[in-house]
């Protein structure tokens, strides 16, 4: 995914190993295949970064990132992570898949602030309020 240990700074799958490293999965080989190298590596699934000061900071989980159809991976989490902070957004998935080369962006957005939109542009807050295109604009230019 274009992550590698020789980038400024460091990034890619956090793998741990030493002693303290879980031996395998109780009764479960295919898990414990999937998760630890033959050489005694363990693969968290996590994507990280190193930071300047030593610490890693999680980026997203290896098995969430998906590829699209042109070869651009995405990291749904971090997007979603993102995109959440729109005082408007109150819950958001974004799915895409490797047979497009688009993402969709599903979302939900606060009653709370819907009504308090509603009061200030003087129009009901009902369902056809969401089709409304000045809203669809002030909610794009948001995120």
């Amino acid at each position: 995914m274009n992550y590698f240990s020789t980038d400024d700074p460091p990034k890619g799958e956090v793998c741990f190993k030493g002693p303290s490293i879980m031996k395998s999965y109780y009764k479960n080989r295919e898990k414990t295949e999937e998760m630890l190298s033959a050489d005694g590596w363990l693969y968290s699934g996590d994507v990280g970064e190193v930071q300047p000061n030593g610490a890693i900071k999680i980026v997203d989980r290896a098995k969430n990132i998906f590829k699209l159809s042109q070869g651009e991976y995405i990291a749904p989490e971090k997007l979603e992570n993102e995109y959440i902070k729109s005082e408007y957004i109150a819950q958001i998935w974004i799915h895409g898949d490797s047979l497009h080369d688009w993402i969709m962006m599903f979302v939900n957005l606060d009653p709370d602030k819907m009504k308090v939109y509603a009061k200030q542009n003087g129009v009901d807050c009902n369902a056809t309020l969401c089709n409304s295109e000045a809203l669809k604009l002030l909610i794009w230019k948001d995120v």
